[in-house]
């Protein structure tokens, strides 16, 4: 192994459980483009105008999904524990947990397993396909 190489270079193992734990938990943000907030409208068979107003909120200079007041995603079903729009779900949430600040370090990754169930567990996704997700979102 290089020096310049990851530390997960040999791949990392994670199957998503379906736990919703993502979903949930302290507040956050879950950014969304123009084209998400178009997906998940047609998905849910509203308007772009009702999704964006009723289900998003301005942090910063983005867009985010909105969530209750403890944190959980509004389009998070905590009677089934699953995402609702799980389909079109946003970019943020299709690259969990493959994000830049959770492959920092084998400590961070371990705070990961800490939270997210299927992290260290099921299939080993090679490094490719790690740092592909990685790009798809700078988090």
């Amino acid at each position: 192994m290089s020096d310049d190489a990851p530390w997960y270079t040999d791949g990392l193992a994670f199957q998503c459980t379906q736990c919703g734990n993502c979903c949930t938990g302290g507040p956050g943000t879950v950014s969304v483009s123009p084209e998400e907030i178009q997906a998940i409208a047609d998905f849910r068979g509203e308007t772009y105008g009702d999704v964006m107003i009723h289900r998003t909120r301005i942090v910063g200079t983005e867009r985010s999904l909105n969530e209750y007041a403890n944190g959980d995603c509004t389009f998070f079903d905590g009677r089934t524990r699953r995402c609702t729009i799980y389909p079109v779900r946003p970019v943020q949430c299709r690259t969990w947990p493959f994000w830049e600040s959770n492959l920092e370090s084998p400590e961070q990754w371990k705070r990961v397993q800490e939270v997210c169930p299927g992290a260290g567990r099921g299939d080993l996704i090679p490094l490719e396909e790690v740092e592909r997700r990685a790009a798809e979102l700078r988090i």
